[in-house]
């Protein structure tokens, strides 16, 4: 991981429009479509479908606001910052990496290859650190750049 790799700031909240609506009217936030759907994930206890929304901001810095989700790492809503989420090259290694320094796989999504697609870690101290696979860097910054969710 690198300083320049983070490319966003999540936050959970419990009212998706409520948060974006106040960010819009207090700092001029501007956001793209929210993605609304069901996520296969990885847990320590075991694989685990979750219903999530969340809203990537257009404007940067950028911000994630993610739907709080009770019983999941998706809460609590009034956590302050829950996660830096920075590209990653290689995110099977990246996270070796990291639960070599102390931290642990919250949750894991993979790829259709089996590849990791995202994955949160927690540290003793902080932020959940979220790496995300450099290869859906295409989609997701050209959602940012117009708003709307790819195809």
């Amino acid at each position: 991981m690198r300083p320049e790799d983070l490319f966003h700031t999540g936050i959970i909240v419990d009212d998706l429009d409520a948060a974006r609506d106040w960010l819009t009217a207090v700092a001029g936030y501007r956001w793209c479509d929210e993605y609304a759907g069901d996520q296969v994930v990885e847990t320590p206890a075991g694989e685990l479908t979750v219903p999530i929304r969340f809203a990537y901001s257009m404007t940067e810095p950028r911000l994630e606001l993610v739907a709080s989700v009770p019983g999941t790492v998706w809460v609590p809503a009034d956590s302050g910052v829950h996660h830096l989420g920075y590209w990653s090259d290689d995110v099977d290694g990246d996270v070796a990496t990291l639960v070599a320094s102390g931290l642990e796989v919250e949750v894991r999504a993979t790829m259709p290859d089996g590849t990791g697609r995202f994955v949160y870690c927690r540290g003793p101290a902080g932020p959940r650190i979220e790496l995300v696979s450099r290869k859906l860097a295409p989609v997701m910054t050209a959602w940012f750049a117009t708003g709307h969710l790819p195809g």
